[in-house]
């Protein structure tokens, strides 16, 4: 199998080179249907192999959007991204630039919204040509390609040594989040993406519990939300198994959901623990990111206080194929714990304002009934609803595959695998119809 897999990757690459349309796609398939049934190790070699052809202009701009894609998907399969899932974000970059010079000359020469990527057509360049001039070819292709390029990174995004590459380059991660930001108006592909980027801004913070006057720092990464971040300090932090600060633990099946695992059926709402607060006395909602926790004197500073009321929400990470993790690295003397304090806003007993609009509902589960009648669940009292972030429209290789599906094959002891990715080794896919 090895063997058999080693042979298809080869023509593979030279099929990518060669910008071969015979040998391309079902050179593609084989690598994709092989990938998950050789070892891991076999993999990586792979993915690295794909590094210099991603960063270089060897190929075809179509295909390689296409192994970008493929690399994502072997990504998703347990390899881990090494060099490629870097080069993976440089590509975004050079791609995202041109795929926002498009949009701009579209937005110039009429009121429409810009085509869908997989729906350009020669049309679109001639229209932008107006604007671009020779520049069109370039830019209509880079638009073209720019939902593949971004669903690999968003795969990238999801690892740690991506995320800690971005921290370690500050003008690229910048570049991106703006990037991102532009084109998540037309491709919700880039909400995510620029939530993601946005959590590889925030790994530690410095917590202070005032009901007890302590203080803790705490290590953190793949933390998608502050409702996340809340559930897994109270599991750091409370009662004997934590840093004994008063209160209930989590329930560890919430814990675990906020970790690296799936939503427990009888465990799907959450019950919070404190109000968090900024060093100045705003406050820190949970439907925010750690990232835009303030800061002081270079440090994210939280304040855990007493809830002004109840609160609860839905258990499960926000973006599902980051695992997440939190941790003490150490408690601040009582001294040093002192002089914090001493910078910390007094507590505020009341709303940080008067708002006439009423709290918000509970949330509401609307899964299937159970077959057996189970205890219910008590309703929770408030609920603030997570913001949602919108999924992209196809995925490389799906968390949790389905099972049983009718007409599928489960290769023996082999993981099984959906059908191809949308657009990938496909004629259309590599080479655009004007053209």
């Amino acid at each position: 199998m090895v063997d058999e897999f080693r042979a298809a990757f080869q023509e593979l690459i030279d099929a990518s080179v060669a910008t071969d349309p015979q040998h391309f796609p079902p050179a593609v398939r084989k690598v994709y249907t092989l990938a998950a049934q050789i070892p891991v190790d076999e993999r990586e070699l792979a993915l690295e192999a794909l590094s210099p052809l991603i960063s270089g202009n060897h190929a075809a701009p179509g295909i390689l959007a296409d192994l970008s894609v493929i690399a994502g998907a072997l990504v998703e399969m347990g390899t881990d991204p090494g060099p490629t899932g870097v080069e993976i974000l440089h590509r975004l970059r050079s791609m995202g630039r041109g795929a926002i010079v498009f949009a701009r000359a579209w937005e110039h020469t009429g009121p429409d919204a810009p085509p869908d990527p997989d729906s350009v057509t020669a049309q679109a360049e001639e229209r932008v040509a107006a604007d671009l001039g020779t520049d069109a070819p370039g830019a209509t292709m880079c638009w073209w390609t720019i939902r593949r390029h971004g669903l690999a990174a968003r795969t990238m995004l999801g690892h740690t040594s991506v995320r800690s590459h971005i921290r370690r380059d500050p003008a690229l991660h910048a570049e991106l989040v703006a990037i991102a930001n532009q084109l998540s108006a037309h491709l919700p592909e880039f909400d995510d993406i620029r939530a993601l980027l946005r959590m590889a801004e925030a790994t530690n913070a410095l917590v202070l519990d005032r009901a007890s006057r302590r203080a803790f720092r705490v290590l953190f990464d793949g933390i998608g939300d502050n409702f996340q971040l809340h559930t897994l300090l109270a599991d750091a932090l409370i009662g004997p198994d934590g840093q004994g600060l008063e209160g209930d633990p989590p329930d560890p099946r919430w814990s675990a959901a906020y970790r690296d695992g799936d939503v427990h059926p009888q465990a799907r709402t959450v019950r919070g623990w404190w109000n968090l607060v900024a060093h100045d006395g705003t406050w820190v909602w949970n439907e925010g990111m750690p990232a835009e926790i303030p800061s002081l004197e270079g440090e994210r500073v939280l304040i855990l206080d007493e809830q002004p009321y109840p609160r609860s929400w839905n258990a499960g990470r926000r973006h599902s194929h980051v695992h997440g993790w939190l941790e003490v690295e150490s408690e601040l003397p009582g001294e040093e714990a002192a002089q914090w304090w001493r910078r910390i806003a007094p507590s505020e007993p009341a709303l940080p304002f008067q708002d006439p609009t009423p709290l918000p509902e509970p949330v509401a589960w609307t899964a299937a009934p159970e077959p057996a009648a189970p205890v219910p669940l008590p309703e929770p009292e408030a609920a603030p609803e997570p913001h949602p972030v919108p999924e992209p429209d196809t995925t490389l290789i799906p968390a949790v595959p389905a099972e049983d599906e009718p007409g599928r094959h489960h290769p023996h002891g082999s993981t099984f695998l959906p059908p191809m990715p949308k657009d990938v080794s496909r004629s259309s896919s590599w080479g655009p119809t004007w053209r």
